[in-house]
């Protein structure tokens, strides 16, 4: 794959260098203290066959259309709700649940446009779902900077190695938010500079030609929404990409206190003459007590069988789970439904004895706000540390794209952990990430 490992140390240190002179960086808030960092890359890439990558493809797609149908149920006839397959209580408490999107179905009926979904192999050689992401799903940028970057200082290692090429996300990012567009620019709303993802939302509007724009450049006119210029220019606007959470989106309808949203988006998008990517309300579906239910929601749904499985997952909420949990506590880990980005996660063997005592007493208080999985031995990926190849915990994001069809890039975010003894990916958590090669044949 690479000449020699002299030679693959010197590229290496070359794409570091072209890395953080693109300013490819991620941004965290630490003891109320904004840090902005390289996202580390390691030379070595993560191959998935052709073969292997056909079945992913195939059940990413299943997975992503399921839940598209089910969000669209859920806010209008909740027919899954009333024939039993999910009970309500795990819909109406969930803190993704907007009540007011109720009876709403946005352009050609589609809610998640944009869906990262986190994936493990096992050393089984199982592919595992860990989770859903279909609120404002982050990271596709970095594989696209890395890879163009690795073509220029190793042109030949992918003329040679048949990788399929990484570089048509911005189109298909392009024909998404057109597919649902409703007359008028495509724009990318920021929360501005010092959101953790700022890199990820100029790269994404340079790519694909959209407008970057904060709150204070829309303004909602006669039901409709426009860009303001500087000049004072108005053009209207036909889809945003929203980069910002539900909250924030606009402070009539939601956080009165939001300085970032623009008043009376959601009113626009509710007369349909706005397309809002991905719509406010996904995260019911994306829920990791919802999560246990996405295999039902694909028979139910599409009469299919699940192409890809579930981490094993028990509810506490069901008497059932909770004894198999609390019998077999020391052998999980705990997640809890409403935290992201690595955080709320609990391995149970970890805990000291004062810790478990007080969490299973939490168990027993908020039986929903936990699930439990059983701890899957994935595989390890080798990075470079300091020079040494060494294996590492590594995840996959894989990127869906919902327009006229349903699509899957050929690429994904490949995050691995930097400490040895974690199973924690996450770049919030001190993660790196890696190039993702599928192979073409």
């Amino acid at each position: 794959m690479f000449t020699n490992e002299k030679d693959t140390l010197i590229r290496a240190e070359l794409i570091d260098e072209l890395l953080a002179r693109y300013g490819v960086k991620f941004g965290i808030y630490k003891n109320n203290t904004f840090i902005e960092q390289l996202f580390p890359f390691d030379v070595v890439p993560r191959v998935i066959t052709k073969e292997e990558w056909d079945v992913l493809e195939k059940g990413l797609i299943q997975r992503v259309d399921a839940l598209n149908a089910f969000l669209k149920d859920i806010y209008t006839e909740k027919r899954i709700i009333k024939d039993g397959v999910v009970p309500e209580e795990f819909v109406f408490s969930s803190s993704g649940y907007m009540p007011e999107c109720e009876g709403f179905v946005p352009p050609k009926g589609i809610f998640s446009h944009i869906s990262g979904i986190d994936l493990v192999k096992g050393k089984d050689g199982v592919w595992y779902i860990l989770e859903d992401n279909l609120r404002v799903p982050s990271g596709a940028s970095y594989p696209m900077i890395a890879r163009d970057i690795c073509r220029r200082c190793m042109p030949l290692t992918y003329k040679e190695n048949h990788v399929a090429d990484n570089r048509n996300y911005a189109m298909l990012l392009k024909e998404t938010m057109d597919a649902v567009n409703t007359g008028g620019l495509n724009v990318i709303l920021t929360p501005g500079r010092y959101n953790s993802a700022y890199f990820e939302h100029s790269f994404l509007a340079e790519k694909t030609g959209a407008k970057l724009v904060n709150g204070s450049e829309l303004v909602v006119e006669n039901d409709c929404l426009y860009y303001v210029d500087y000049s004072g220019s108005k053009e209207k606007v036909g889809a945003v990409y929203r980069r910002i959470s539900d909250e924030y989106l606009d402070p009539m309808n939601f956080n009165p206190e939001s300085l970032i949203g623009i008043p009376h988006i959601f009113d626009v998008y509710r007369k349909g003459n706005v397309a809002i990517i991905n719509t406010p309300g996904n995260g019911v579906a994306d829920d990791k007590g919802i999560y246990y239910f996405v295999p039902k929601m694909i028979k139910y749904y599409l009469q299919e069988e699940p192409i890809l499985s579930n981490a094993p997952t028990y509810l506490p909420f069901y008497e059932k789970d909770k004894k198999f949990v609390l019998e077999n506590f020391d052998r999980l880990v705990l997640k809890d439904v409403a935290e992201a980005g690595g955080y709320g996660v609990v391995f149970a063997n970890k805990m000291t004895p004062e810790e478990k005592a007080a969490f299973l007493e939490l168990l027993e208080k908020e039986p929903r706000r936990f699930i439990a999985q059983e701890v899957i031995d994935f595989e390890d990926l080798d990075i470079y540390d300091n020079g040494v190849r060494v294996p590492r915990k590594a995840d996959l994001r894989a990127y869906v794209l919902s327009g006229d069809t349903t699509r899957v890039w050929k690429s994904g975010l490949t995050r691995f952990s930097r400490n040895p003894d974690s199973f924690i990916v996450n770049s919030s958590q001190g993660g790196g990430f890696k190039d993702t090669w599928v192979l073409s044949r």
